[in-house]
């Protein structure tokens, strides 16, 4: 019988359509704009936020850019899945800057088809499609950071 990896403790309860579309966000902009994942996030069930260190603000057009991806990404309905690997073969295929320090040696790496791959123990939905629509609500540049704001919709 093959039992689940024992994993970290989650200390949130994300809202499953919410947090898969910020691994969306990130997914897309690291392959859109060539930066790193969000080093900070806020994700609620009505709007949620993620801060990028950019050194320059991204344009009105690359903001829709950026949403019509993620858009076209949750119309596909890709498979929202997961696979466990020890953390030493994960530091070579994924960025865990993020990990906490006592993080258990089994890390869960969440899998949006064929678009985006990261280690997270956070909730998700079972497939794109249940995302909803993405829409970028506002966006603001400070400080060499530039903070979007996203909300889901029918």
């Amino acid at each position: 019988m093959n039992q689940e990896p024992q994993l970290n403790v989650h200390n949130k309860a994300e809202h499953p359509p919410m947090h898969t579309a910020e691994h969306l966000l990130n997914g897309t902009m690291v392959k859109l704009i060539g930066c790193k994942r969000s080093r900070n996030a806020h994700i609620e069930r009505k709007k949620s936020k993620c801060d990028y260190p950019l050194a320059q603000p991204l344009t009105p057009e690359q903001l829709q850019e950026i949403e019509n991806t993620i858009n076209n990404v949750i119309a596909q309905d890709l498979p929202v899945t997961f696979e466990y690997i020890i953390v030493q073969e994960a530091s070579a295929l994924y960025d865990l800057e993020r990990l906490p320090e006592d993080a258990s040696e089994m890390l869960r790496i969440v899998h949006i088809g064929d678009y985006d791959a990261c280690p997270c123990v956070g909730a998700h939905v079972e497939s794109t499609s249940q995302i909803g629509h993405f829409r970028i609500s506002s966006s603001r540049y400070q400080d060499g950071v530039q903070r979007i704001v996203f909300r889901l919709g029918e």
